[in-house]
């Protein structure tokens, strides 16, 4: 549980919008941020309307003030996986994931028949489906 009694389901359900994007930007850095970066870098009127967001982050417990800057003290956003200082939506590596094998499958171990082919082809194209499904829906929630 949070200090403010949310769960970190919910607190990553409720960033949305520049919320979003400031967590976001503080958490790609890999290093403290300061107020005046996160204003200037995400396009902000004034330093205040980040420090707005800011402290509503700290007070969901998702960053903590360190050393005249902010820094990530929790990683919610359940639907992405961070390389570096990259964020990546999973579906998009489970596609490359379904892509990959197919690909090996049919280079390595080329199908007998045509309708191995096929079933192999057929599992695959239905992978790659739900995959799509379910980044679209993480995109209408806004959470990409």
């Amino acid at each position: 549980m949070r200090k403010n009694g949310q769960t970190d389901k919910e607190s990553a359900e409720t960033l949305k919008g520049t919320q979003l994007d400031v967590y976001h930007f503080i958490l790609t850095r890999n290093k403290r941020v300061g107020i005046r970066e996160i204003a200037r870098e995400l396009n902000m009127r004034s330093p205040s309307t980040a420090q707005h967001h800011l402290a509503k982050l700290e007070e969901m417990g998702l960053i903590k003030r360190e050393w005249g800057g902010y820094v990530i003290n929790k990683i919610v956003l359940q639907n992405h996986t961070k390389i570096n200082r990259f964020l990546i939506p999973r579906p998009i590596i489970y596609i490359l994931f379904v892509i990959g094998s197919l690909l090996v499958e049919l280079i390595v171990y080329p199908p007998m028949s045509p309708q191995a082919y096929t079933i192999v082809l057929l599992i695959r194209i239905i992978l790659i489906t739900i995959c799509i499904y379910e980044l679209i829906k993480i995109w209408r929630h806004g959470q990409l």
